[in-house]
C-alpha cells in the first residue's frame, strides 16, 4: 500500500523509560529550494519540498551508535523539515512578541473548534474522555514550533539541505549560487550543521539520464559527498491524491495573519488562479514510483549521512566533555573552590570544520563555531546524544548542566526512570519560569512552560506520569502557574482530566472549576460550560465517609445531608449559571441560581471555623439577586403556562421544633414550666386522696382564635422578603388521613414580610374554628421573593423506638408529630390577667403588691379556684389561711425584744392553695380581683408563672389557667455577716454583719432581726434607724449566746446523722420529714412600727428565703444525692444557724422589702460523722466494672465530710487579758503581778480537759519588737474541766525585775474533748485533742512603771 510509506503514529521503546516519541528527539532539516524547483513542484501540484519530506517522518528502523560503539536500534526515528527562509524570517522577531502572537493564535484555534468539540464530547459521554480534542489541538500547537530558541537548542537546525532540480536553465550555477548564498541567523542561533545537496531530475527534464548523472558526479566532486540525486516521474496529469499524516500546525508569520495561511514558494502570480486551491487536505499526488524514490531518498540522508555526522560530533564533543572532568580538574576545581580563583578556565571550543573530518562532507560554519549567545557545545552534546538514544552519557551531561544552572531539569524527567527525585527536578524546570507566585508570568515563560508540559506528557509513559511516585498532573498544574491564557487553562483542564482516571474527583473538579474561570475571562464559552459541568458532576460525587452508624445517629442527619465546603460548589455553580442566562437556557440559570442559596443551615457542617477565624464574605446577595432577574425573565417569557413545577427552595425558613400553639388566654412562656406546675397539682391532689383529673391544656375555645406562633429564621446573609405567608390547618377525621379544613376554619395571612440577614423572628398566625374539633397545623405556605410559591412542612419525626432487638439494631421511628390543636365548647373559660402590664422594676429583696384579675368567659360558674407557683417563687395571696393552722396565735409583742415560733423544718415547698372567692363561685360574666405580693430575688430579667386551677364543684373535673408577668431586678444591698469568738465573759461570739449599698438610692433600715434555733442575739450597741447612701456600707454588731429554751435542736441533728449514714452505707434512705424546731428571732434595729415575725406574712417570706438558699446550697454541694429525697434527708434549719432578716425602705420611691442573709454557723462542731465516713472508706464493698461509680461514691464521701454536719473545732479558746500598764516602786524590790486568761468551751454539747503551761523565755523577742519576754515564776501549769458553754479564767503570775513592757506570749493550751458515748461504752473517753498557741503578731502585752519616772 502507498500509505505504508508515510508517517503513522507509532510507539517507540528505544529510550530507556520505554517513553513514546515526541518532537524533541527529531532532528531539524532546513531546506533552501531553489526558483526552478518551486515552480516544478506547483505545476505538479504539490506542496513545498518540506511539506513533502515530512510526510515520510518517522522512519521505520533507524539504528543509531552510542560512544561505546553500542547499537541502539529506533522502531522510529523521526525528522522535522523546514524552509530555511521561513526559519530565517522567525528569528528575527522578537521572542515576547512570537510568544504573545502564538498564545493568541493557540487561543482562536481553540476557540474555533471547541464548539464542535464539546458537542462531541457530550454526544460521547464519559466513555471516552481518555483524551480530549483540545488537549491535543494545544500539544499539536506545541510541537508545531519549529523555530529556534535562545535558551535550548532543539530547534536549532543539524543539516541544510540545498535542492535544486534539472529544469533549471543551468543547474550546476543554480546549485552554486546555493551554497554561496550567506545565511541570515542571527548569531545566538547554533551554525554548526551539515549541508547536504539534492538534485530532483524529473522525467520531462531537458536533461537525460547520463547528463543527469554527470551533473550528480560534478556536485560531489566540488560540493562533498552528501549529495543525492532523486528522480521523480511527476505525471501530468498529476496522479490521484494519496492521503498522508496531518501536518503539525504552524504559527502563521505576522503578514499572512489576518488571511489563509499559503507559503511564499507556493504563491501564485497575481491575476492567476492558485491550483492547489483545487487539492484536498493531507493529500500527495504522487506515484507509487515517486513515493518509493523519496522514501529511499530520506533513509538513505538520514542512515549514510545525518546520523553518523552526529555520532561524530558526539564522540569528539565528549572528549571535550570528559577532559574538564577527569581527577587533576577536579581536584583544581576543588582547590579554586576553596582558595578562589578569578574565573573558570574555558571549555575547549569545537572547530567544526575538523568535526567530520574522516567524512567526505562539509560542514557550514557562518563565522565562528559558537556565536555569542548560542548553545554551548556541552548543551548540544546532550541533545545529540538524547536524539541518538545514548542516554548514559545524555544523563551525565544534562547532571552536569543542571549543577551548573544552565538547564537540563527539564529533559531529566524524560530519560529516567521515575523516582522521587524527578518532582524536585520538574519543579526546578518550572520555578524560573514563574518568579512570583501572585505575578502573571510573561508570554514567552508561559510558552515555554507549556512546551516543557507537552513533553512531559507526551514522552513520560502514561502509568509512569500517573503513579504515586511522579504525580504529573501537578506538574502541569506548575507548569500553568498564574497565567490567564488559554493554554494555562487547558493545562489545568488536562490535569483535571488525569486527576479524575485516579478518581481524585474533588481535586478534579477545583482544577477544573479554575480552568474554566480563566477560559471565562478569554470568551471561550462552550468549553467553559463544559468544564464547568463536570467539575459540578464530580463535586457531587461524595467520598465515602467511614463512620459509624451511631455518629449520624447522634447528628440527627445522614451521610448524603453532610455538605463540603461551599465556596468550590458555588464557584462552580453560579459562573454556570451565568453562562446558562446569557445563551438563553433561563430556566437552567433558574436552578442553578436557586441551587446556590443554601444558607447556613442548609447542611451539616462537619468543619467548623473556630472562635478566632475570620469569617469569609457571603455572596448570598449577589445569588439572590440573579436568581431573582432569572426568575422573573422566565416568568415574563413562559405566558401562561406553570413553569418549573418541580421547583423547591434548597433551604427552610421555619424552625419546625419551635413551632408553638398559643392560646388566647394563654401568655408566652416555656411549656415545660407550665407542664411541671400542672404536673405538681397532679402530685398535690393525688396526695390529699382526689381522684378528679386535671384537663390538658392547650385546647382552644369555639369562636376563639388562637395563634399558630412560627419561629422564623432567615439562612441567608442578605435581605429577603416573604408575601401571603399563612398556614395549612387540617381537620383529624377518623379516616387515616386528615381533610382540609376550609369551610369551618379561617385562617390568618400575613401579606408581606421582610427578614433580615440571619434575622430570628417569631411570626404568629392567627386561626378560629366555628365549631368542635381537631385541627391539624400540617404546612406553612408562602412566596419567596414574591415569585417562588413555596411550602414547608411542620411535622416533626417522631421518637426513636426501642422496644424490640430489631429496632435498636435498625435505627426505626414512630410516626410523625403533629401540632394539633383540639377546640371544645366554651363551657370552661377562665382567664386570669395582671391588672397592671407596664413595665416592672424592682430591686432584690423588694415586695410588690400585684392585683390579677380573673375573668369568667365560660358558660359556668367557677366555685373552687386554687393556685400553683414556681418553687423558687416567693409569692404571698392575701386572705390565704393555709399557714394559720400550723402557725400559733399572733401576739402583739412589738414591744419584745425577742420572739419564739415553730417551724416544720421541710425543704418541701409549699402547697398549692385555695383562694377563698367571694360570694362562693365566680358567675358566667363575672370578675374577681385578689392582690399577690411578690418577693423579687435574684437579679436581671425574671418572670413570674402562676398556674391557677378552678372547677365548678366537687364532682366535676379541673381545669387550668395561666397568668404570666415579667420584670427586671437590679442589685440593692450586698450583705456578709462573719462571726468570732468573743473577748467578754457576757457574749460567747460576736457577730458582725455588714451591708452596702450598690444602688443609687438611699436605703433605709428599718428593722433587723436574727433568726437561730440556738443562739440569742443582743446588739452591742443601741441601733436606731440608719441610712446607707449610695455606693457606702454600714456595719452591724451584735453578740450571741445560747438559748436553751427551744425545742427540736436534738433531733434534728441525731435525724440529719441517720440519714447520713445510710447515704454513706449504701442503704436506702427512709422517706420521713425531719422533726420541726422552734427559733428565737431577737431584733437588733427595731422601730415602734416594726413587724412581728409571727404573721403568717412574715413567717412564708422567712421559709420561703430560707428553702431557697438551703436548695440551692445542697443541690450544689451534694449533687450525687437526688434532689426529690432532698427534703426527707436534709432540715431546713442547722440548729448551729444564725440568719437574719433585714428590713429595708425607700421612702421617695415608696419602695420596701427585706433581704435574708444566711450561711453562718455558730459553735464547735465535732465532726459527728466522721466515724461512720471512715467506716464506709475501709468497708469491703462491692467492686464495680465502672470507674464512674467509684469516682462517684467517694465524691459523695468528700461531700459529707466537708459539709455543715461534719464541722469540727477547737471547742476550747484561751484569751490573755488585754493590755495593762502597772506602777511600781522598784526600790522596794521586784514587782509581781497576774495575768488573767480567761478559757472558754464553745461547745453546745461536749465536756473538755485543758491544760494551760506558761514558760519563762528568756529568748528575746525580734529586733523588730519593743516587747521583752514574759518572766512567769510560780505555778506553771494548770488543768481543769470546762462543761459545755463554762467559762474559767486562770491567773499566773509574773516576776519583773525592771520597767518595761513585756508581750504575754510564752503559753499553749491543750485540750481534750470528752465523749460521753464512749465512757459508757468503755471505750476511749477521749474524743479529739487540739493545741493553742499565741498567734505570731499578738500583740498584747503589760507595761511595768517606776514610780520614780511618773
Amino acid at each position: 500500500m502507498l500509505v505504508d510509506y508515510f508517517a503513522v503514529p507509532t510507539v517507540c521503546a528505544d529510550n530507556i523509560n520505554g517513553s513514546r516519541s515526541t518532537y524533541i528527539t527529531e532532528p531539524h532539516i532546513c531546506i533552501l529550494p531553489s526558483p526552478d524547483l518551486a515552480d516544478l513542484l506547483n505545476a505538479s501540484l504539490l506542496p513545498p519540498l518540506p511539506q513533502i519530506l515530512q510526510s515520510f517522518s518517522p522512519l521505520p528502523q533507524v539504528t543509531t551508535r552510542t560512544i561505546s560503539l553500542a547499537s541502539v536500534p529506533h522502531v522510529s526515528f523521526a525528522l522535522r523539515f523546514s524552509d530555511l527562509a521561513e526559519i530565517e524570517a522567525a528569528c528575527r522577531e522578537d521572542d515576547e512578541q512570537r510568544a504573545v502572537r502564538t498564545i493568541d493564535w493557540i487561543g482562536a484555534r481553540i476557540g474555533k473548534r471547541c464548539a464542535k468539540w464539546v458537542d462531541d464530547a457530550q454526544k460521547a459521554g464519559d466513555n471516552d474522555m481518555a483524551r480530549t480534542p483540545w488537549w491535543d489541538e494545544l500539544k499539536r500547537c506545541a510541537e508545531g514550533d519549529h523555530v529556534p530558541a535562545k535558551d535550548e537548542g532543539w530547534n536549532h537546525p543539524v543539516a541544510l539541505i540545498l535542492a535544486v532540480s534539472t529544469n533549471a536553465p543551468n543547474p550546476l550555477q543554480a546549485i552554486t549560487t546555493l551554497h554561496t548564498r550567506a545565511l541570515e541567523f542571527p548569531p545566538w542561533v547554533d551554525s554548526t550543521f551539515i549541508q547536504y545537496t539534492l538534485i530532483i531530475h524529473p522525467e520531462n527534464s531537458a536533461l537525460s539520464h547520463e547528463e543527469a548523472g554527470a551533473l550528480f558526479n560534478a556536485v560531489k566532486k566540488q560540493f562533498g559527498l552528501h549529495s543525492y540525486l532523486l528522480p521523480l516521474s511527476l505525471p501530468s496529469p498529476p496522479p490521484p491524491p494519496v492521503p498522508v499524516p496531518v501536518p503539525l500546525p504552524r504559527l502563521p508569520p505576522p503578514s499572512f495573519e489576518s488571511q489563509t495561511i499559503v507559503p511564499p514558494a507556493l504563491a501564485s502570480p497575481p491575476g492567476s488562479p492558485n491550483p492547489l486551491n483545487s487539492l484536498s487536505p493531507n493529500t500527495l499526488r504522487l506515484s507509487e514510483k515517486d513515493i518509493q524514490q523519496i522514501a529511499r531518498f530520506a533513509r538513505e540522508f538520514v542512515v549514510m549521512s545525518l546520523v553518523p555526522w552526529m555520532e561524530k560530533c558526539v564522540v569528539e564533543w565528549n572528549e571535550n566533555f570528559s577532559s574538564t572532568r577527569r581527577l587533576p580538574s577536579r581536584l583544581f576545581s576543588s582547590t579554586r573552590r576553596l582558595f578562589g580563583s578569578p574565573s573558570p578556565s574555558p571549555a575547549p571550543l569545537h572547530n567544526p570544520s575538523s568535526s567530520v573530518s574522516a567524512l567526505p562532507a562539509r560542514t557550514l560554519s557562518n563565522g565562528s563555531a559558537m556565536g555569542p549567545g548560542a548553545p554551548s557545545q556541552q548543551r548540544r552534546l546532550a541533545e545529540f546524544a538524547t536524539i541518538l538514544g545514548d542516554y548514559k552519557l545524555a544523563v551525565a551531561v544534562w547532571e552536569a548542566l543542571r549543577k551548573e544552572g544552565k538547564g537540563g531539569s527539564d529533559i531529566l524527567p524524560l530519560i529516567l526512570s521515575p523516582s522521587p527525585t524527578l518532582p524536585l527536578h520538574a519543579s526546578n524546570a518550572i520555578a524560573p519560569m514563574h518568579p512570583t507566585p501572585t505575578s502573571e508570568p510573561s508570554s514567552h515563560a508561559q510558552l515555554r512552560a507549556l512546551q516543557i508540559a507537552a513533553r512531559w506528557e507526551s514522552v513520560i509513559p502514561s502509568p509512569d506520569f500517573l503513579g504515586p511516585v511522579l504525580e504529573g498532573e501537578r506538574w502541569l498544574v506548575w507548569a500553568a502557574g498564574n497565567a490567564e491564557e488559554p493554554p494555562a487553562a487547558l493545562l489545568l483542564a488536562h490535569a483535571a482530566l488525569l486527576s479524575e482516571r485516579k478518581h481524585a474527583r474533588r481535586r478534579a473538579a477545583l482544577w477544573y472549576l479554575t480552568a474554566a474561570n480563566r477560559l471565562e475571562k478569554c470568551g471561550i464559552k462552550p468549553l467553559t460550560m463544559f468544564l464547568l459541568r463536570r467539575a459540578h458532576k464530580l463535586y457531587q460525587h461524595r467520598a465515602p465517609m467511614h463512620l459509624s452508624p451511631a455518629f449520624w445517629e447522634s447528628e440527627g442527619c445522614t451521610p448524603e445531608d453532610v455538605g463540603g465546603f461551599d465556596a468550590i460548589l458555588s464557584g462552580i455553580e453560579h459562573p454556570l449559571g451565568r453562562l446558562l442566562y446569557t445563551t438563553g437556557d433561563v430556566a437552567g440559570a433558574v436552578r442553578f441560581f436557586l441551587g446556590l442559596l443554601r444558607g447556613s443551615g442548609g447542611s451539616m457542617q462537619i468543619a467548623r471555623k473556630g472562635a478566632g477565624e475570620e469569617q469569609s464574605p457571603s455572596n448570598d446577595k449577589v445569588f439572590l439577586d440573579d436568581f431573582r432577574v432569572a426568575f422573573a425573565h422566565f416568568k415574563s417569557i413562559s405566558g401562561d403556562s406553570v413553569p418549573l413545577q418541580d421547583l423547591e427552595l434548597p433551604f427552610t425558613f421555619c424552625l419546625r421544633k419551635q413551632t408553638r400553639v398559643r392560646l388566647g388566654r394563654t401568655p408566652d412562656g416555656v411549656q415545660d414550666e407550665w407542664e411541671k406546675r400542672e404536673e405538681d397539682w397532679r402530685t398535690f391532689w393525688r396526695a390529699r386522696g382526689g381522684k378528679e383529673a386535671l384537663t390538658k391544656s392547650g385546647q382552644a375555645a369555639v369562636g376563639e382564635m388562637f395563634w399558630v406562633d412560627l419561629v422564623l429564621r432567615n439562612p441567608l446573609d442578605t435581605e429577603v422578603n416573604l408575601s401571603n405567608l399563612t398556614v395549612v390547618v387540617k381537620e383529624k377525621s377518623t379516616g387515616d388521613s386528615p381533610s382540609l379544613s376550609t369551610q369551618f376554619v379561617q385562617v390568618g395571612v400575613v401579606q408581606d414580610l421582610v427578614l433580615g440577614a440571619n434575622e430570628l423572628h417569631t411570626v404568629p398566625v392567627g386561626v378560629t374554628a366555628t365549631r368542635p374539633g381537631t385541627l391539624i397545623i400540617t404546612h406553612l405556605h408562602y412566596d419567596f421573593l414574591s415569585l417562588l410559591s413555596s411550602t414547608e412542612s411542620l411535622s416533626q419525626r417522631g421518637r426513636r423506638l426501642q422496644a424490640t432487638a430489631a429496632q435498636r439494631q435498625t435505627a426505626t421511628y414512630g410516626p410523625d408529630v403533629l401540632v394539633t390543636v383540639p377546640v371544645v365548647d366554651p363551657g370552661h373559660r377562665l382567664q386570669a390577667d395582671f391588672v397592671d402590664d407596664a413595665q416592672l422594676l424592682l430591686f432584690s429583696g423588694e415586695r410588690k403588691t400585684m392585683v390579677v384579675w380573673f375573668s369568667n368567659l365560660g358558660t359556668r360558674p367557677v366555685g373552687e379556684l386554687w393556685m400553683i407557683a414556681g418553687e423558687a417563687d416567693e409569692v404571698w395571696v392575701d386572705g390565704d389561711d393555709s399557714n394559720d393552722e400550723d402557725s400559733d396565735d399572733e401576739e402583739d409583742e412589738d414591744n419584745e425584744a425577742a420572739e419564739v415560733f415553730k417551724s416544720e423544718n421541710s425543704l418541701k415547698p409549699r402547697k398549692p392553695f385555695r383562694i377563698p372567692i367571694v360570694g362562693d363561685a365566680i358567675q358566667p360574666g363575672g370578675n374577681l380581683e385578689i392582690p399577690v405580693t411578690l418577693h423579687a430575688t435574684g437579679e436581671g430579667q425574671r418572670e413570674l408563672r402562676i398556674l391557677f386551677v378552678y372547677r365548678e364543684n366537687s364532682l366535676d373535673s379541673f381545669h387550668s389557667a395561666q397568668a404570666m408577668r415579667s420584670y427586671e431586678v437590679h442589685p440593692l444591698l450586698e450583705a456578709s455577716a462573719t462571726a468570732e469568738p468573743s473577748h467578754s465573759p457576757e457574749q460567747m461570739f460576736l457577730v458582725n454583719l455588714e451591708l452596702e449599698n450598690v444602688s443609687q438610692a438611699d436605703v433605709v433600715l428599718t428593722q433587723v432581726t436574727t433568726l437561730s434555733p440556738t443562739w440569742k442575739c443582743t446588739p452591742c450597741v443601741k441601733y436606731s434607724i440608719a441610712t446607707i447612701l449610695p455606693y457606702q456600707s454600714s456595719r452591724l454588731l451584735y453578740g450571741a449566746n445560747q438559748w436553751l429554751e427551744g425545742s427540736g435542736s436534738p433531733e434534728t441533728t441525731k435525724f440529719v446523722t441517720r440519714k447520713l449514714v445510710d447515704i454513706l452505707h449504701g442503704r436506702t434512705v427512709e422517706v420521713s420529714d425531719p422533726p420541726p424546731i422552734e427559733l428565737i428571732c431577737s431584733h437588733i434595729i427595731k422601730t415602734d412600727d416594726a413587724k412581728s415575725i409571727q404573721t403568717p406574712t412574715a413567717q412564708h417570706f422567712i421559709h420561703s428565703g430560707r428553702r431557697n438558699t438551703i436548695a440551692h446550697h445542697i443541690a450544689h454541694t451534694h449533687p450525687h444525692i437526688p434532689v426529690h429525697s432532698h427534703p426527707s434527708i436534709f432540715p431546713l434549719y442547722n440548729p448551729a444557724s444564725v440568719d437574719a432578716v433585714v428590713y429595708w425602705e425607700m421612702p421617695q420611691q415608696k419602695r420596701a422589702g427585706h433581704l435574708y442573709v444566711s450561711g453562718l454557723d455558730l459553735g464547735a462542731g465535732h465532726a459527728i460523722l466522721e466515724e461512720a465516713i471512715q467506716e464506709a472508706e475501709n468497708a469491703k464493698v462491692k467492686r464495680s466494672m465502672y470507674a464512674e461509680t467509684q469516682r462517684e461514691k467517694m465524691e459523695v464521701l468528700d461531700a459529707i465530710r466537708n459539709s455543715e454536719w461534719n464541722a469540727e473545732m477547737n471547742p476550747l479558746v484561751a484569751v490573755s487579758q488585754e493590755s495593762a500598764k502597772v506602777v511600781h516602786d522598784f526600790t522596794t524590790g521586784p514587782c509581781q503581778t497576774l495575768v488573767r486568761f480567761t478559757i472558754r468551751n464553745y461547745s453546745l454539747t461536749h465536756r473538755a480537759h485543758y491544760v494551760l503551761q506558761v514558760t519563762s523565755d528568756r529568748t528575746p523577742y525580734p529586733p523588730t519588737s519593743n516587747l521583752l519576754p514574759p518572766p512567769f515564776f510560780g505555778r506553771m501549769t494548770f488543768r481543769g474541766t470546762l462543761d459545755p458553754c463554762q467559762i474559767t479564767t486562770v491567773l499566773p503570775k509574773l516576776w519583773i525585775t525592771r520597767p518595761g513592757s513585756y508581750g504575754l506570749s510564752g503559753w499553749r493550751l491543750e485540750t481534750e474533748v470528752c465523749d460521753p458515748a464512749s465512757s459508757q461504752m468503755g471505750k476511749s473517753p477521749i474524743r479529739q485533742r487540739y493545741l493553742q498557741e499565741p498567734k505570731p503578731r499578738a500583740r498584747a502585752c503589760i507595761t511595768v512603771c517606776d514610780v520614780r519616772d511618773t
